[in-house]
């Protein structure tokens, strides 16, 4: 959907029948709203706290619906003796899964099936025979802390390489010539939203539920809220 559809659709959801009472809305403020809506909008059916309460995957339109968000990023491996380090990317929103490749001078590499862990259970499962990292049942887990993952090992294997599966933030838009208040900076291009044009909808839905919010309209803010999730 383009911008300037966009942009109208959320002042026709903002001003009453036949009027222009909110026209004066300015472009900073649909985009500011509109890339608000949609991380909001992401996380809320990532994490299952939508109508029907279905979080990522659990049915086909999630599947669907967030597929345009998952991405494949090779992890930047640092040996720290008993695990291997690694840099979040910069646009990582939540976990879905990792892919290492684990070596050992007495084996071939093998791919290892790796499980999100608490960081605060690392001792424990360290410890434990049934969950610490063995090369020979090709298991591991990992952990997040400080924006880097960290693979463990407990010096039984090598990381060779690895690859992180995750949900990005989604893509801002701009309006081409639209001055952002934040930094001065005039858009040089338009930048569409990425998302299918039914999910914009329900976005334009939400983004004028935050915008009348702004405005103290409580009807629109109502309208919005309930829009966005009934139709989800």
């Amino acid at each position: 959907m383009q911008n300037s559809v966009l942009t109208i659709k959320i002042k026709q959801r903002l001003n009453k029948l036949d009027s222009n009472d909110y026209d004066n809305i300015e472009c900073w403020q649909v985009v500011e709203a509109f890339n608000k809506a949609q991380v909001e909008w992401s996380r809320r059916q990532l994490h299952g706290i939508n109508l029907v309460k279905e979080g990522d995957e659990q049915s086909t339109r999630r599947k669907d619906d967030l597929q345009v968000l998952l991405r494949t990023h090779d992890l930047v491996l640092a040996n720290k003796d008993y695990y291997f380090r690694a840099p979040l990317p910069l646009d990582y929103m939540q976990w879905k899964r990792v892919d290492a490749y684990a070596k050992k001078d007495c084996c071939d590499k093998r791919r290892m099936t790796v499980y999100l862990a608490e960081e605060g259970n690392l001792n424990q499962l360290l410890r434990d025979k049934s969950k610490q990292p063995n090369f020979e049942w090709s298991e591991t887990f990992a952990t997040l802390i400080d924006n880097t993952v960290h693979i463990y090992t407990n010096n039984d294997f090598d990381v060779e390489s690895g690859d992180l599966v995750y949900y990005r933030q989604p893509v801002k838009i701009q309006i081409q010539g639209c001055v952002d208040p934040y930094t001065g900076q005039a858009s040089p291009v338009n930048v569409d939203s990425e998302f299918k044009d039914d999910i914009v909808e329900l976005i334009i839905d939400e983004a004028a539920a935050i915008l009348a919010g702004d405005i103290e309209s409580g009807n629109q803010f109502s309208r919005g809220t309930e829009g966005a999730e009934r139709n989800n």
